[in-house]
């Protein structure tokens, strides 16, 4: 009996399978941030202002008087579209943290792919999946409110 592995018609078969869209789907690149009380730190340029909450209100506070200031020096994150993690890590905030990233205005919310989810206790990290497509984008924590960061997709 001949091997099947070596007939013409599986190796052909072989070739199909391994061009197919499954075959050729992209690995996502995974983007770790981790929420400190009031922001992200990788957003802020790795810098920790320490900020200590207790519960979401002290953050509306905080950055009342600081988030202007510290959203016009923030890192924008400029990406390629594409297949996406965003891996969101809670870092000593001791109350449940989230994820927003939409669209930057209301039309691009209504255009553009968005993601979000709670559940960040303290010490928790979250996978969040999305595929982006070219746009302008922002992300927050709604439960730990922080500056809408801005996402650029080109």
């Amino acid at each position: 009996m001949p091997n099947i592995l070596s007939t013409p018609r599986c190796g052909v078969f072989a070739a199909l399978l391994l061009a197919s869209p499954l075959a050729l789907a992209a690995t996502p690149t995974v983007i770790d941030l981790t929420q400190t009380g009031c922001q992200f730190l990788e957003s802020e340029k790795g810098v920790d202002h320490g900020f200590r909450t207790t519960r979401a209100e002290d953050c509306v506070t905080i950055n009342e008087r600081t988030g202007g200031e510290r959203l016009a020096a923030a890192k924008v994150l400029e990406l390629k579209p594409g297949a996406y993690i965003f891996r969101v890590s809670n870092r000593n905030v001791p109350y449940d943290l989230g994820f927003w990233l939409r669209g930057a205005t209301l039309l691009q919310r209504a255009t553009l792919p968005s993601v979000s989810g709670g559940g960040l206790a303290p010490g928790v990290s979250r996978d969040y999946a999305i595929e982006l497509k070219a746009g302008e984008y922002v992300y927050s924590c709604p439960l730990n409110p922080t500056p809408d960061y801005k996402l650029i997709v080109r």
